[in-house]
């Protein structure tokens, strides 16, 4: 299997049961080993009182893309711990972007950026996330 496919395999395996970024509206856009791109148009119940997209919704969307590209390998992997910096706001009816990149995979840990972006290409969040690999895969190889 290649390693998009594995990818591919392990992301389809992850969405059957990733309740809450199908609730919220994340649709997968690519994937491939160390890389996953997420995308979510902002609704109004994503957006919090000052009538922006709700931060907490944008650390979801950089989580979820870095969730699917730490486990691109079939290893189950989770987060150990993650930052974000919100640039710019995200606006009612926006399509935002979450893109993963590996920045490095040394044994059991990895290190992971992810930049969300809008349909203009505007920087909203920059996102980092460290990840721990567990005991057991994603999905059961054939």
């Amino acid at each position: 299997m290649t390693p998009k496919a594995l990818a591919e395999k392990a992301a389809a395996a992850m969405w059957a049961s990733d309740r809450a970024s199908q609730h919220i509206g994340m649709e997968i856009a690519e994937v491939d080993a160390g890389r996953a791109v997420l995308t979510l148009t902002v609704r109004p119940e994503h957006c919090n009182g000052h009538g922006i997209c709700h931060g907490g919704i944008t650390f979801m969307l950089a989580d979820s893309a870095f969730a699917f590209a730490c486990n691109s390998r079939n290893q189950m992997t989770v987060a150990q711990h993650n930052a974000i910096s919100y640039l710019a706001p995200g606006q009612e009816g926006d399509v935002l972007r979450a893109e993963a990149r590996e920045i490095s995979l040394n044994g059991r840990s990895g290190l992971y950026d992810v930049t969300v972006t809008n349909q203009d290409n505007r920087v909203i969040a920059a996102f980092r996330g460290a990840s721990r690999a567990v005991k057991g895969a994603v999905f059961e190889e054939d």
